[in-house]
């Protein structure tokens, strides 16, 4: 059984999100006395200047723990209810972690952006999480809750205005000022590196099913190139994203029962405008997607200044489309940096809400939207600066 010593634990608070996940719970939940949390990292010196930093209280606990040091991994998850790690790649650093939340039956609250991980940790552990209590929530951050969830409110206007939910729905980036994190661009040099060291992943990673074991639905849009949107009018390119938020709609709707439909095609694209000046833009956006996986991008550590995060905002559509050709459209928007000052609210969110607010929610892995649904909306609406709306 997990310990009721700390509600949740901030694994990673010295490094550049986690930092931010500690401040945002410092600051949001300050007075809180029912909420028992702790830093943790390699260094406790490190931890005690991050503290001081983000003025968290004094009295807060500092626990190291490392990830090479599996030990010191299991005594840090004997103390705690949940743990939240922003430590990745977690192909690299989140093996010995999550292996020990699983045992301990630990929940588990983590920034994945990792398709083919994700699948194999699934297969190792569902079962072992089941047994133990352990409920493991991955991508709560950027990928893909603000997608997943996006799908969930096009769906649920679906039902309202077509007496049913629909087999299509395009998610599409209108807006985005900010940067993704260092720590996605690191996961996706890792997945490269993993992919060319062993070709048989390269299937897993095409694989718009890969994170629905034991089924395997209709031909999804491949969404690799600049293409015509003839139903939104609008010029679109590939969104550098969307292999991991496409994949896991497609889980949140196994897990929730295939309410979407076993024919269910979602597809995520940036859209540019029209005309030859929509093509031109849609054509330097996937010329753009390419470096993410290079050199010049944030290193984990690093990361934009606060006024930076503060100016930083997204604008996402999801577009419900019936079979008659008729549209229902959901809105969901985000008031910071997409990679860090939004991610590292909703990760938190993530965490109180199925401490507090969904404890029912059954052992296993899932993705947040499908664990917390309508509860999870809530409280990001009400606490961190997101909201969702139905667009005529």
């Amino acid at each position: 059984m997990a310990s009721s010593k700390f509600d949740i634990v901030v694994y990673g608070a010295t490094g550049f999100t986690g930092q931010l996940v500690a401040e945002y719970v410092a600051a949001h939940y300050k007075g809180d006395s029912s909420l028992k949390w702790a830093m943790a990292g390699r260094s406790k010196e490190k931890l005690a200047t991050v503290r001081d930093a983000i003025g968290a209280p004094a009295e807060i606990a500092l626990i190291v723990a490392d990830g090479g040091d599996p030990a010191s991994l299991k005594a840090m998850v004997a103390q705690t209810k949940s743990v939240i790690t922003t430590v990745g790649p977690y192909m690299l650093y989140g093996n010995e972690l999550l292996a020990a939340c699983v045992a301990a039956g630990v929940d588990y609250f983590d920034l994945c952006g990792e398709p083919i991980w994700m699948r194999q940790k699934i297969e190792q552990h569902e079962a072992a999480a089941k047994h133990s209590g352990s409920r493991i929530v991955f991508s709560c951050g950027y990928d893909s809750l603000p997608f997943e969830l996006g799908v969930f409110c096009a769906q649920e206007e679906a039902k309202k205005a077509f007496g049913a939910p629909v087999a299509r729905v395009k998610g599409r980036v209108r807006k985005m000022s900010g940067t993704l994190s260092g720590g996605t661009a690191a996961s996706m040099r890792a997945i490269v590196e993993a992919t060319m060291k062993d070709l048989s992943l390269v299937s897993m990673l095409r694989d718009p099913f890969v994170l629905t074991p034991g089924f395997d639905g209709p031909k999804q849009p491949l969404g690799n190139r600049p293409k015509f949107d003839d139903e939104l009018q609008t010029w679109t390119a590939p969104f550098v994203m969307a292999n991991i938020n496409t994949r896991n709609v497609h889980r949140s709707n196994m897990l929730l029962g295939f309410p979407y439909g076993k024919d269910f095609v979602y597809d995520e694209m940036v859209m540019t405008g029209p005309g030859e000046q929509g093509e031109a833009i849609a054509k330097k956006v996937m010329a753009a997607n390419n470096k993410f996986s290079g050199n010049d991008v944030p290193k984990p550590g690093e990361g934009p200044s606060k006024e930076e995060r503060e100016s930083g905002h997204y604008d996402l559509l999801f577009v419900a489309i019936a079979p008659d050709g008729k549209q229902v459209r959901a809105a969901v928007k985000g008031d910071r940096d997409p990679g860090y000052g939004s991610t590292s609210k909703m990760i938190s969110e993530c965490a109180i809400c199925l401490l507090r607010d969904a404890a029912d929610v059954a052992p296993g892995i899932w993705t947040p939207g499908a664990a917390m649904g309508h509860k999870l909306i809530k409280r990001l609406v009400d606490n961190a600066g997101i909201t969702f709306a139905v667009e005529k």
